[in-house]
Formats: structure tokens, C-alpha cells, sequence
């Protein structure tokens, strides 16, 4: 491996005028305050969660309840605002701030401005735990597992004590008290559910503004969704088992479990939402769902009815805590729909003979998203319904109106691809973080493990397009690690990117290395796959669907243009208001409207409503200033004749990559820098590399460098 000597970014910022300087402060000054109301909103919102498990908590909620009873709000508008609003506040506050900060020189300016080139700790790329159930977790995710942690522990202690006193003064026996007991604690066990569940809607919005401020890719999301699915549903299950339990005990468990109360709790649909909970929680678990991935796929979509259950069961007010989730859930759904209306012409289609397949999709110029981004792609000769998510592999500024794909063909779905000539395409997205946060690094280091490779063909290509074009990049030096199983997947580098017709003389500007391991194969194949040798194309099959109809992707994207984004949450969330207001003081505050499962099901039809009347108006305004937004050009084919690139330093066969050596000399040479680790492959891969990462920066010296952990490894 060659030495490399550290240096120092080569970005400039100009010379800035008087009037420059004096908007780039009150720029700066907006930030700073639209950061800290943020902040405020979001940690008095935690601190009101966990004084809701005191008798203090409970006495403002029924005080400030009371008070707007006979109002506009309603009851449940009190418990809207109290615990759904600072989501919605949350997010309606993204929208300036992601304005003003998501251009990419104003990343370069942060960077570089405070004139401090030692490199930093981050809470989100330092990984603590590696080996384990949850996979690598960085601080960041440990805080918040801890915050959680404390709050089940903090409410679970306050609701026993409360509940131990009550049945202590109710004098009954020591049965009836054990009865009493189980069903005070059930009911709060539910409490303390409600509000995992309100989290739970958070991180499925994949077109969230609060993800893209935060800069959670998909995957991330993803993992978190799952992580409170499992806490949500065993907590709701011992709901369940609590009563059934202490009405099997006073011998009236087939008495209760059929009634359906207008007012207040109705325990029937408190059974059926159970059912349905435990179904979609057993084929969610991983055995079930990486085996029978569709009957995982279909059943997921039972949620549907769960929310509505919920309602029937608890009534507007729990449903209240959760609204602000469910609300933003409701908008990233209904854009998405939307958007995969749009059938999407395929270009080309092109078959290695690795077993995998390259779509080139049109998209409109102006379609913006990171090459860290990914997208979900239905193919109606495969699925009607299913949807499935695949990494990016082209760069989103090499000015050519198509994005591309690359498919492992895996099961029954990806293998339709290979064997049918009709391919009609929809498409969901780009999602993923709009911050290309791999431009801030000097140094990078890619860690790839088969189709792994494709998000970094998207970051090579985009780095050499930026280098060309004269973008901002801080990187210098790429070392790209990279294990495949056969030779023959080599392919999949040599035919997407030809690294001198993007950026001629690169080598001048950027160091790049690529280390690749093949690991069941023994010793090279014979000539031209040879080391040294070059790369044939004779296999590679390219295919223009029969079937070409159709336009470019949809600008309909909650990732794509936070102006229109914004406009479609904020004129959702007005009508909102309205519809709600409109609803109480005409219809529910004349008739007593305040309990049962009635108003939780106008609640979700106000939330429905807002969502698709007022939203439904932007997005049709947004679509037709779109509409002429896309040219349809063709693309550059790759040639079909042999290619060298010259980059590739090293190849190993019969092995896999030895993850801490490579570390370690990192380590060596690269000298007191930030380095950028990115890996996409199998889970082992991702934990070898965190694992590393954390030993070396644990027992750092001060002249080493600090290695940031960034996992795009999907797992559904």
C-alpha cells in the first residue's frame, strides 16, 4: 500500500464584499435561532412526556383539557397540541433551516470558516456497540436507547407506586386486590406504550423533513422502525395479556372482551387490534421475514387497520398522542403514491454475467438527490404491488437526464427482470440524506462486499464530476475495499465507470486506490480476466425494452424540493386546523362529541382530509410547474469493447479482506486528519469495519487520525 502524506483542504473561500459578509451573518444568525427554538420545542416536548407519568403531568393535561372543552379545540385539541404539535412544529421549522443550509458551498464555508483543521468527534459516526442484537450502534443511537430505557424504568416505577397505593385503600381482599392490580397496571402499561407507537411513525416517513435535517439515511430510519416495532408490540402484548389474565381470574374474560362501549375504552376492538398487532409483529421478525419476504410485505400493510382499530379502541384522546406521527406518515404516503403514478420509461436494460441486471431510468433535470440515495422500484411484470428498494448508482450531476440501478438477482422478482423483454417501471423517490456529506471528508475509504459497490460507483462518479466541474470536494485520497465472490463481478466496475472520459488527468487531482479481494476463486482465470490483463465485454447482453413507454420519474418527492415540500406540509397542516375547528364548533361541540370511538374516527378522517384535500392542491400546482421540466435525451452506452482503467492496485484471490491490517496502516500514513469510512455489504462487513474504527480511535495518538462510521448496508 503507498505512503500517503497528509494535506490539508485546497478549498478557498473568495474574498467577500462587505454586502457578501453582512448576509452570510444574518444567514448564520437565522440558523443559529431557528437551531435553538428547534431545540427548545423538541427537548420541552421530552421533559412534558416524562412529567405525563406524574400526578403533576396528569393535573395539567385535565387543567388545560377542561379549559378548552366548550372551544374550537375540543377536548382532544388540548392533547393535539400537548403532545402531537412539536412534531409538526418540528417539522414546519425544517423548512427554512434546510433552505439555508442545504447548499453545498454553504457546507464548504462551515467546514472551513472557523479555521480549525484538527479533526473531531461525532456522536453518529463513532461506534460503540458491535457486536450484538442491534447490529453496530453509534453514541448518538446509544443516547437515545438510553433516553428511552429511563423513561420505561421512570414510568413504569411512578405507575406501579400509584397503582400500589389505590388498591391499597380500596380495601378489597387479596384476590380482588391482585385483580385490581393487573388491571390499573395494564392501563398503564398501554400509557407507556402509546407514546413508543408515536415515535414509531417517525422514521417510516421517507421523505421526512426532520430525516433530511437530521441526515438519517433510509436504512438507519429503517433500523430504528424495527427497533421500536419490537418494544411497541411487547408492550401492547403484555397490555393484552394483563386483562385477559384478571378477567379470566374474576371469571368474566368472555363478558368483557365482547363489549364495544360508546363512551370511553371499547374492549372488542381492543382484541382485534391486538390480532392484528401479533400478526404483523410474528411475520415482521427477521427468520420469517427474510424467508417469506411477501407474506412480511403483504401483512405490514394490515397497519392500515391497526390505526383504525386503535381508534375504535381508545378513543380520540390516546390517538391524540400519536396524531403528530401518524399526520406526517399520512403526507410522506400520499406524495408517494402520487409520485409512483408516473410510469417511468426504461432506457436500457443491461444483464452481467454475475447475475446482475443495470436499469437506466429517464429523470427530469431538475430532480435533485445525493448519490448516497436510494430509490423503490416496481416492475409490473414482476409485482402488482410489491415495491423494492435499491441503491443508486449514478452520479446525480453528470448531466444526463437518466439515473441507474443496479439489481442482484437473488429470488422470484429480480429474476423476472432477466427473463422478461416488457419491463414497465414505476418509482418511488430518491430517498436519503440531500447532505453528500462524503465531499467533506480529505480522505475516504469505501468498504464494499458484492453489489455493495453500487452506492460507491454513484460517490466515485460524483466525486470525479465535481472535480471536473470545479464543485466544492474536500477529497483527496479514495482507498476503495471491495470483495466479491467471482471474477466475473468486475464487471460491474469497469463497465459503469470509465474514471478518464469523466474526468480527464483525475490522477493529478485525486488519489485513488482499489483494493479488491475475490474470494472463492483460488487464482486468476485464465486471459483477458487476468491480473494485469483487461476486462471483456463479450457477455454483457444489452437490451432495449420492447416496452419504452412512458416519461421521466416524478418531481413528486419528499426529498427532492424542500420550497414545495414545505408548502404541501404547512397548507396540510392549515387545513388541519380548519377542517377540526370546523368539525367542533359546528357538529361535535352541539352534541356532546367528546369520548368512545366516534370522535377517534373523525379525528382520523380530519387528518385524512387535510392530507388530501389541502395537500392534494399543492401537488397538483407542483406537479404542473414540473410538468415541462423533462427533455428526453438518450444516454452514453458504455462501449462494448475492452477496458482498462489502471486503477486497481492490488488483487487477492482465495481470501477476504483483512479488515484491521488495512485499518492499521491507515492509521500509520494517513497522519492527524478526519477520515471518512463508508461501508456497504453483508452485516459481518459492517461489524469488522466499525469494530476497527473504534479500537483505533479508543487508542488514538494525537498526530493519527479520527475514522467516522458510516453504515449504507440495507437490511429488510
Amino acid at each position: 500500500m503507498p505512503q500517503f502524506k497528509a494535506e490539508r483542504s485546497s478549498y478557498v473561500e473568495p474574498l467577500l464584499s462587505g454586502t457578501t459578509t453582512l448576509a452570510g451573518f444574518k444567514k448564520k444568525a437565522l440558523k443559529w435561532f431557528l437551531k435553538t427554538v428547534m431545540w427548545l420545542v423538541f427537548i420541552s416536548w421530552l421533559v412534558f412526556i416524562f412529567l405525563s407519568s406524574l400526578q403533576y403531568g396528569n393535573a395539567l393535561v385535565e387543567k388545560w383539557s377542561q379549559e378548552t372543552t366548550e372551544t374550537f379545540l375540543g377536548i382532544e385539541g388540548a392533547w393535539l397540541m400537548l403532545f402531537s404539535s412539536p412534531v409538526v412544529v418540528l417539522a414546519l421549522l425544517s423548512v427554512p433551516l434546510l433552505l439555508i443550509s442545504g447548499e453545498e458551498e454553504e457546507m464548504m464555508k462551515e467546514k472551513t470558516s472557523d479555521g480549525n483543521d484538527e479533526p473531531r468527534w461525532r456522536l453518529w459516526t463513532f461506534p460503540v456497540v458491535v457486536d450484538g442484537p442491534l447490529g453496530v450502534v453509534s453514541a448518538a443511537e446509544v443516547i437515545g436507547i438510553m433516553m428511552f430505557i429511563a423513561y420505561l424504568i421512570w414510568s413504569a416505577i411512578l405507575f406501579t407506586y400509584r397503582n400500589l397505593l389505590e388498591v391499597q385503600s380500596s380495601g378489597l381482599d387479596l384476590e380482588h386486590s391482585a385483580v385490581r392490580m393487573m388491571e390499573l397496571s395494564s392501563a398503564s402499561v398501554a400509557r407507556i406504550g402509546i407514546f413508543c407507537w408515536a415515535f414509531l411513525w417517525l422514521p417510516i416517513a421517507r421523505g421526512s423533513l426532520l430525516l433530511q435535517l437530521l441526515g438519517i439515511p433510509f436504512e438507519h430510519a429503517c433500523r430504528y422502525h424495527v427497533w421500536l416495532g419490537h418494544l411497541t408490540m411487547f408492550i401492547f402484548t403484555l397490555h393484552g395479556l394483563l386483562y385477559i389474565i384478571a378477567w379470566s381470574i374474576d371469571g368474566v374474560l368472555l363478558e368483557q372482551i365482547r363489549k364495544w362501549q360508546s363512551n370511553g375504552i371499547a374492549y372488542l376492538p381492543g382484541v382485534i387490534l391486538l390480532a392484528i398487532g401479533l400478526l404483523i409483529w410474528a411475520t415482521a421478525l427477521r427468520p420469517v421475514r427474510k424467508q417469506y419476504f411477501e407474506l412480511f410485505y403483504y401483512t405490514h400493510h394490515l397497519y392500515i387497520l391497526f390505526v383504525i382499530f386503535l381508534a375504535l379502541h381508545a378513543g380520540p384522546l390516546f390517538l391524540s398522542i400519536t396524531a403528530g406521527g401518524i399526520f406526517l406518515f399520512m403526507l410522506d404516503r400520499f406524495l408517494r403514491f402520487c409520485q409512483s403514478r408516473t410510469r417511468v420509461r426504461v432506457i436500457s436494460v443491461t444483464s452481467f454475467p454475475c447475475r446482475v441486471v443495470k436499469l437506466v431510468l429517464s429523470k427530469p433535470k431538475n430532480l435533485r438527490y445525493s448519490a448516497l440515495s436510494c430509490i423503490f422500484l416496481q416492475i409490473r411484470e414482476a409485482s402488482l404491488l410489491q415495491w423494492h428498494p435499491f441503491s443508486v448508482s449514478s452520479s446525480p450531476i453528470d448531466d444526463q437526464q437518466c439515473l441507474s440501478v443496479l439489481i442482484k438477482v437473488y429470488g422470484e422478482w429480480t429474476a423476472k427482470l432477466v427473463h422478461n423483454s416488457t419491463i414497465t417501471a414505476s418509482v418511488e423517490g430518491p430517498y436519503g440524506s440531500q447532505t453528500p456529506y462524503y465531499i467533506l471528508y480529505e480522505k475516504l475509504v469505501l468498504v464494499a462486499g458484492g453489489i455493495g459497490i453500487s452506492p460507491f460507483l454513484a460517490v466515485l462518479s460524483d466525486i470525479l464530476h465535481r472535480i471536473r466541474q470545479g464543485k466544492p470536494c474536500l477529497v483527496k485520497h479514495i482507498l476503495l475495499v471491495w470483495s466479491v465472490k467471482k471474477s466475473s463481478e468486475l464487471l460491474l466496475l469497469s463497465h459503469q465507470l470509465d474514471f478518464n472520459s469523466i474526468c480527464p488527468n483525475f490522477s493529478s487531482r485525486l488519489n485513488l486506490e482499489i483494493l479488491i479481494h475475490v474470494t472463492q476463486e483460488e487464482e486468476p482465470p485464465p486471459p483477458p480476466l487476468e491480473e494485469g490483463g483487461t476486462i471483456d465485454h463479450k457477455d454483457i447482453s444489452f437490451v432495449c425494452p420492447v416496452c419504452s413507454s412512458g416519461s421521466s420519474m416524478s418531481t413528486l418527492t419528499g426529498s427532492g424540493n424542500t420550497l414545495w415540500v414545505g408548502l404541501y406540509v404547512t397548507s396540510a397542516t392549515v387545513g388541519f386546523l380548519i377542517i377540526h375547528s370546523l368539525l367542533h364548533v359546528f357538529y361535535m361541540n352541539p352534541y356532546n362529541l367528546y369520548q368512545g370511538w366516534y370522535p377517534g374516527i373523525l379525528l382520523l378522517g380530519c387528518l385524512a382530509s387535510s392530507v388530501l384535500i389541502f395537500g392534494g392542491l399543492v401537488l397538483c400546482v407542483w406537479h404542473c410547474c414540473g410538468a415541462d421540466d423533462f427533455i428526453e435525451t438518450v444516454p452514453n452506452v458504455p462501449s462494448q469493447e475492452s477496458q482498462d482503467t489502471g486503477i486497481v492496485s492490488e488483487m487477492h484471490y482465495g481470501s477476504r479482506p483483512n479488515v484491521k491490517e488495512i485499518f492499521n496502516n491507515l492509521g500509520q500514513q494517513w497522519g492527524e486528519v478526519d477520515v471518512g469510512v463508508i461501508v456497504c455489504g453483508p452485516p459481518g462487513l459492517d461489524s469488522d469495519a466499525a469494530r476497527e474504527c473504534r479500537s483505533l480511535n479508543l487508542g488514538r495518538q494525537r498526530h493519527q487520525p479520527i475514522f467516522h462510521f458510516n453504515s449504507h448496508t440495507f437490511d429488510l
